[in-house]
């Protein structure tokens, strides 16, 4: 459904290409998308290591259903809500759960990129911060998944129905096929990546109806209940490593800042204006 990542990174090194073919190339139109080439560069790259992190697993992929399991008693102990009253809600109503079915499969990668195109358009000052949160928390992820855990629907006599099975609208197939890990349940980078929107757009953001932003994370969480792809716990854990992942870009920028005014400092001339400290 998505793009492969070997053709992203061909993309992504094509666009490289033409940057370098075109750096010395004075007209103001090149010049002027040429930063909006390097961060498609930079996005197209996070986006195939993504793609091909996800194929990966550290441990024995038998072992993930008795994980997922674990995360069913856990959540029992602490008295939260059960995944499986959202879906005997919505099993009933066909249009319902087709509906959460493309959500899930569809919308998670373009609003990332619809709010990071905006950010770098419109308020390029908040566009780092932002980019560079979502690839540390979707790095760590990645690693993270790198333990096979898998999602309620996978669950042996757990009573969850696998809705986009039902409908033939899986991207995952009924044995693990498809174009994603199926067993990269924790943390729920659906949540992830819909949390970090909705925080963007509130940060960046002027209009009072930035708030509907806000409907695209609480609908995520919904679809991945419903359709039984994560557990509660799957989003909480997404959304806990966004506050270190901000320290540390943040802790990253202002030590790049040091280091860049020492450098110029000792060259004896002073940092150019403008100068930025991106980090990807």
């Amino acid at each position: 459904m998505w793009l492969p990542w070997e053709y992203a990174v061909m993309i992504g090194v094509g666009l490289t290409l033409a940057g370098a073919l075109t750096r010395t190339v004075p007209h103001r139109a090149v010049r002027a998308t040429r930063p909006f080439l390097w961060e498609s560069v930079t996005i197209l790259f996070l986006y195939a290591l993504w793609q091909w992190g996800g194929r990966f697993n550290l441990m024995d992929g038998r072992d993930a259903v008795s994980r997922g399991q674990r995360i069913l008693d856990l959540q029992d102990a602490l008295r939260l809500p059960s995944e499986l009253t959202v879906q005997r809600w919505v099993l009933p109503h066909s249009w319902l759960v087709q509906f959460s079915n493309v959500y899930y499969a569809v919308a998670h990668v373009p609003a990332i990129i619809v709010v990071l195109v905006w950010l770098f358009a419109f308020h390029r000052s908040k566009y780092a911060p932002v980019r560079n949160v979502l690839a540390i928390t979707t790095a760590v992820s990645l690693f993270t998944h790198l333990v096979p855990v898998a999602p309620p629907r996978l669950i042996p006599g757990s009573g969850f129905v696998d809705t986009a099975l039902l409908y033939n609208q899986s991207v995952y197939g009924p044995a693990g096929g498809g174009v994603s890990d199926q067993y990269a349940a924790l943390p729920s980078v659906h949540v992830l990546w819909a949390v970090l929107v909705g925080l963007a757009a509130l940060w960046a953001g002027r209009s009072r109806w930035r708030w509907l932003v806000l409907l695209h994370p609480a609908l995520t969480l919904f679809v991945v209940a419903d359709t039984a792809n994560h557990y509660w716990v799957d989003g909480l854990a997404a959304v806990v490593l966004i506050p270190p992942a901000w320290w540390l870009q943040d802790r990253a920028v202002k030590w790049w800042h040091r280091v860049w005014a020492e450098r110029r400092s000792g060259q004896g001339a002073p940092e150019p204006a403008g100068a930025t400290a991106d980090i990807a």
